[in-house]
Formats: C-alpha cells, structure tokens, sequence
C-alpha cells in the first residue's frame, strides 16, 4: 500500500505543535526520519523526549523541526485521516451489511468497508478479523493493540458462511491466539432471524463465553434493514415478539454467566428492550458499558442523566424543539416535560420518520438531515433545535451531508447537537447566555 503524509487538519492552540510552528494545511512526512504509517504508529515514534518532524507546508516546501518534550507528551496535532497507509477493507459479502443497503449520495466516508483492526482499537470499530497477515498479528501483540472489537456473528462453520458471504478463518482460533498473548477482545453478535438467531446464537455465545477474559463481552444487536436492499437476499427484521425471544436468552445467560465466571458478559441492545416495552437493566447490570457505542445501555444512561438535571435559570421564554428518531420519542417525551419543569421552556418532540433509509430504521443516529427540516416545519417555529448528536459526524455533517449551518437556514432555528439530557441542557445554558430569550 502506498504511504501518504499525514494530513494535519487542526492544532491544539498553546500545544507544542503550534509552538514549533505547524499549522493546518501542513503534512508530517517522517518522525525522527521514519514515516508514520498510521495514527498508533505516530504516537510511538513521539513518545520520545526529542522528536523530530519533517513537514511540508501546502506550497511543497519542506520544514525539518525540532522539539524537546516530556516523554509521551502529545503535540497537540489533529490528522485528516488515523491511517496513512490506506483503510484496510473488508471483503466479506455479508447480506446484512449495511453499506450495501445505502442509497447513492451520502457522505463519502459511509461507502467505505472498513476493516481495519488499527481504527478497531482507536475507534472501537467492528471488524472481522478475516483479512489478518502474519505481519498484522506480530504487530497488534508488539503494540499491544488491545482491546480489539470484533464481529463474531456465529460460530457454526456453516452458518458463518451465510453471514459472510464465504468460507472465513475459524474466529475462536483466531482470537485465541492473540487471547493467549493477552490481547482481549469485545465481540458482537447481530442477530439475523432465520439465520443466526435460537440454537445457533446459544451456541455461539457460549463459545465466546468459554473464552473469558480474553472476550470481555459479547453484544447482542439485531439486524438493520433499510428499504434499498435491491439485489440482496431477503432478510427477516427483528419483531417485537423475536425480541423478546432474544431477551429471555441473554437474561437466562447472564445469570448463569455472573453465577460461573463472575460477570454477566452478553448485553442486549437497547433496542430489544424499547422493541418490546421491558424495562431496562439498572446500571449495575451493563457493569462496564463495554459496548456504549454499540448501543448497549445507552438508554440506561440517558434516563439516569434524565433524573440528575439540576433547574435551570432563564430570563424570558425560550422555545425548544428536541429532535429524535421514533425509537427512543417515549424517552425524549420524557426529557421534554423534565425540562419544562425546570426552566423557562416551551419544549416540543419533533419525532423524525426515517424516509431516506426506509421505515424499518427508526434509529436517531441514521436520520438524515433533509427528513428532519420536513419534519420541523410541521411544528411551532422554535429558537433553538438540539440534534442527537450521533446523528451529526464532525466535519461531515448529517447522514445525508447536510451541515448544521444548512439546517440552521432553513429552519431559522440555532441548531446544536446533544449527546444526551445533561448536554441538552447544557445548550439551552449556552443559547440563553449567548443569545438571550426571545
């Protein structure tokens, strides 16, 4: 693979890159005169007390700087990009793949099959572990690259060649050869009715389960379908009756897991449980939320936020609009009147129907932004419109590109994104100094 200069996109102001003069738009071409192929591999070769840095500014010249520093202390350096190297990507051919359920016209990034096992442990991406060289395990164990995230889906020989697509490498033996070098690993499951799902998921978690520690937890998340599935094998999406099936297994599992080794290791998606109206685990049962970007326990802890907000002081009245996917409306309704309560606020739910993907994706994280402006121009106009902020990537907008300041225009309305009730709050906080009531 070719190697490209790092990018760099920002600089930590006050940072010793900014110091030594690095600026946005420049390029790290070697680090004591080695190129960094990736993010992981630039922060080694800085971990020592004198760096030095080869750049080249955008008009091609090079600058060669030198810096003394406390060992591992970061220079404060943001790159375009964490692999210089190129995206190692996948070439399995799963059916349920969600790339290949995307319509034509999204953000560029989405189209790309990651997997990649340096942005699974900078990122807490799923890869497969299907596509390893010699090279790449001699390195995740020198590097101690751990913990890695990975996409088990079935441990049937013939049931993972359905899920993928092909014949694959046998991933408990792939995972216990890296276990036994100490590298662990947090695995998922999703869950395909028909497929995967009943004896097969059983015996695929308790094949997992029998390598604990090494698998530190296991996740089980049901399959998303979106209405461009054109050429693809039929699939079954999860019901609310499946769900419940799902759940009384990783209950039952969780027990004898907690009872045997000392930890309940397999966590179901929110999603089971809002599917199917049961109450939510408490906290203590996610023990260490191993899987919050998964989706596991995310809504454990948005209701526990939701019961800390303290009042809020507002001078005048500031009408907000919440904006949610049709999963968690009950959840956000819930936020809505918490908030009202507490300050000067007239707060409305703009529940989002998903018709960029299809009906069957009522997630908030994948609603795009030309379904929510059609959506917020059926309500009130609202000063201030918070986004959840899974569904906005820094830099690249919405699903569907749309940028904040797009919909800001449109809407007329200051449009931020929260990551749950303290950030919400936190918003209303910096509208009502920054702006005032209306």
């Amino acid at each position: 693979m070719s190697l490209k200069p790092a990018q760099v996109v920002s600089v930590r102001p006050g940072s010793l890159g900014a110091a030594a003069g690095v600026q946005p738009g420049d390029a790290v071409v070697r680090v004591n005169r080695r190129a960094p192929r990736d993010y992981i591999h630039y922060r080694y070769l800085i971990a020592e007390p004198r760096v030095s840095l080869t750049i080249r500014k955008p008009d091609g010249s090079l600058r060669h700087l030198r810096i003394e520093k406390h060992e591992d202390e970061d220079l404060g350096l943001r790159f375009s990009e964490d692999v210089f190297d190129g995206v190692r990507t996948c070439r399995n051919r799963c059916p349920f793949c969600f790339v290949s359920q995307l319509p034509r016209g999204l953000r560029a990034a989405l189209y790309v099959r990651d997997d990649d096992y340096r942005l699974s442990f900078l990122h807490a991406n799923f890869v497969t572990l299907t596509n390893l060289t010699p090279a790449d395990r001699r390195r995740i164990v020198r590097d101690f690259l751990s913990p890695l995230y990975v996409s088990v889906h079935a441990t049937d020989p013939g049931v993972r060649r359905v899920m993928f697509g092909r014949a694959t490498p046998d991933p408990l033996q792939e995972m216990a050869r890296l276990a036994a070098r100490g590298i662990e690993f947090h695995t998922q499951i999703v869950v395909c009715p028909g497929v995967n799902d009943g004896e097969c998921l059983e015996r695929t978690v308790r094949d997992l389960a029998e390598m604990y520690p090494g698998v530190r937890s296991i996740g089980v998340v049901p399959v998303g379908i979106t209405r461009h599935r054109r050429g693809l094998p039929r699939l079954r999406r999860v019901t609310p009756r499946i769900a419940g099936r799902v759940l009384e297994s990783v209950h039952t599992w969780q027990r004898e897991f907690k009872r045997r080794l000392g930890a309940r290791l397999v966590f179901a998606a929110d999603e089971f449980y809002l599917l199917t109206g049961i109450p939510l685990p408490g906290r203590a049962d996610y023990e260490g939320f191993w899987q919050h970007g998964n989706g596991i326990g995310c809504a454990r802890l948005f209701l526990d936020e939701l019961r800390r907000l303290r009042p809020l002081r507002l001078r005048g009245r500031i009408s907000v609009a919440l904006v949610t996917g049709e999963m968690a409306a009950g959840m956000v309704t819930g936020l809505a009147g918490e908030l009202e309560r507490l300050g000067s606020l007239e707060v409305g739910v703009c529940v989002v129907r998903n018709r960029l993907l299809g009906r069957t994706v009522t997630t908030a994280g994948l609603l795009g932004g030309r379904d929510i402006v059609r959506a917020l121009r059926k309500m009130p106009p609202a000063d201030l419109v918070i986004l959840p902020a899974t569904a906005v990537r820094e830099g690249e907008g919405m699903l569907d590109g749309m940028t904040l300041e797009e919909m800001a225009r449109l809407t007329g309305a200051e449009v931020v994104p929260a990551l749950g009730p303290r950030e919400a709050v936190r918003a209303i906080g910096q509208y009502a100094r920054t702006r005032g009531a209306r």
